[in-house]
């Protein structure tokens, strides 16, 4: 289907949001200062106006039937006032009436900073899921890479989402703090996820689309780059220390060496005994190549 609209590119989405219609409500990220991304970095930060939006949404009328899925982008667009979002929300429902999923990224702090009530308005609007780049349960760690969370609004922000009735798909960021913090990122991660108990969690592997210098100088200590191998015994200690009841566990990304899937804690063991083998057997382990990986 060709687009109605036009999108102010780069534009991005989750994986799983290969088949949603992505509805472009602001453009970029309110933080972009975050040191290991550079997804919106050619952008400056701006909200699209709500006459645009509602005209965009027309726009998909003759095909609204077809469509059951929404992400509304770009990486920010829970920054919004609940007020606003609630009107797009509204215009969602009103022009596609087969839509039964709507999601969005989201800060922490975004969730943090809505009330419970706001929170359930959304939800009860149709926000469903909200995806939650954690990266790290590592105070310190985000500190160095200029996240602008910590473990207390991550906690909270997933928290009152749960409380709310919005599913979170969260992302742990593999090898974010090198060799230096390797231990501390994968317990405390795995204490934020235990404590907050996502319904989806991913991890990815730390990527250099500048090179490892540029992300050196953009850390805020000492960085070691690790190796592959290493990389797995962060997230074996990682797996290790997870608490979970139900939720899907996925490091399938193609930035991932090796693709895992499973449920935690009911996989737990296989999925560390999988760790185990990459890690003594790499040869045998059907590892992704260089060439084959991406961010």
């Amino acid at each position: 289907m060709s687009q109605p609209v036009e999108y102010d590119y780069p534009l991005f989405r989750p994986p799983s949001e290969a088949n949603s219609l992505i509805l472009q409500i602001t453009c970029g990220c309110s933080w972009n200062k975050c040191s290991f991304c550079e997804m919106y970095t050619e952008k400056k930060f701006r909200v699209k106006g709500f006459e645009q939006i509602k005209s965009e949404i027309a726009a998909y009328k003759p095909v609204a039937g077809r469509i059951n899925k929404i992400f509304l982008a770009d990486g920010d667009a829970m920054v919004l006032k609940t007020e606003k979002l609630l009107e797009i929300l509204y215009e969602i429902n009103k022009n596609f009436p087969k839509v039964r999923r709507i999601s969005s990224y989201a800060k922490p702090k975004d969730l943090k900073n809505k009330s419970i009530d706001e929170l359930k308005s959304l939800q009860a609007a149709g926000l469903s899921l909200v995806y939650v780049g954690l990266e790290s349960g590592d105070t310190e760690l985000l500190s160095l890479v200029d996240k602008g969370e910590d473990f207390d609004s991550s906690r909270i922000g997933l928290i009152k989402s749960r409380e709310a009735g919005i599913k979170s798909s969260v992302m742990i960021l593999n090898g974010l703090g090198g060799l230096n913090y390797w231990e501390q990122h994968a317990i405390n991660s795995a204490k934020l996820v235990n404590e907050t108990q996502p319904e989806f969690l991913s991890t990815l592997v730390l990527s250099f689309p500048f090179g490892v210098n540029h992300y050196k100088n953009k850390f805020r200590a000492e960085f070691v780059e690790m190796g592959t191998l290493q990389l797995f015994k962060e997230l074996l200690l990682f797996i290790e220390n997870t608490n979970l009841r139900s939720t899907i566990y996925r490091s399938d990304h193609a930035s991932n060496y090796l693709t895992l899937k499973g449920v935690l804690n009911k996989d737990k063991e296989l999925l560390s005994e999988n760790l185990r083998f990459a890690i003594k057997n790499p040869e045998q382990a059907g590892l992704r190549e260089e060439w084959q990986r991406g961010l």
